[in-house]
């Protein structure tokens, strides 16, 4: 029997790098001008981001901030749900980035049915957050890389465990 390759499209979060943005993020806001006395803050939490600040002004700029630092770190935002602005029992503003990781069953169909309808022999199993694509033939796999790149959808992947 003809040996089978295989790899896993996965949704993950590089949390090392999501930190270093954030300290990238943090240096930036303690020395501009304009997050002076809006005491701006910037925490990361177990499953999301929280930012605060004195003002609706000062939460936007820090936000962007944020955003810019993770994009420079190669981190899509896509990964997160930025939520409503809340105020604060000190008057302040609060806001939260929530992270989404792992491929929902409806994406992981969705992969499926353009896998399909591309009419390559592959054999695909939804297994939790991932997705296990098979194959004999090595070449079917690039394809099916290429198919996926070429598709992205709501969430960012990554290809792992090819063998």
């Amino acid at each position: 029997m003809a040996a089978e390759y295989s790899f896993d499209i996965v949704s993950k979060l590089n949390l090392a790098e999501v930190e270093n943005a954030l300290n990238q993020a943090r240096k930036e806001v303690q020395t501009r001008f304009d997050f002076k006395g809006g005491n701006p803050a910037i925490e990361l939490q177990e499953k999301s981001i929280l930012l605060s600040a004195g003002s609706k002004l000062t939460l936007q700029n820090l936000l962007d901030v944020v955003q810019a630092k993770l994009t420079k770190r190669n981190v899509s935002l896509k990964f997160f749900d930025v939520g409503e602005e809340k105020p604060t029992s000190k008057g302040a503003l609060k806001q939260t980035l929530e992270f989404k990781e792992g491929i929902t069953k409806e994406e992981a169909k969705r992969l499926v049915e353009l896998i399909k309808k591309n009419g390559l022999k592959v054999k695909t199993q939804i297994q939790d957050e991932r997705l296990r694509v098979t194959s004999k033939v090595k070449d079917d796999l690039q394809k099916v890389i290429q198919i996926a790149k070429d598709n992205e959808g709501a969430f960012p992947f990554q290809f792992v465990n090819y063998n």
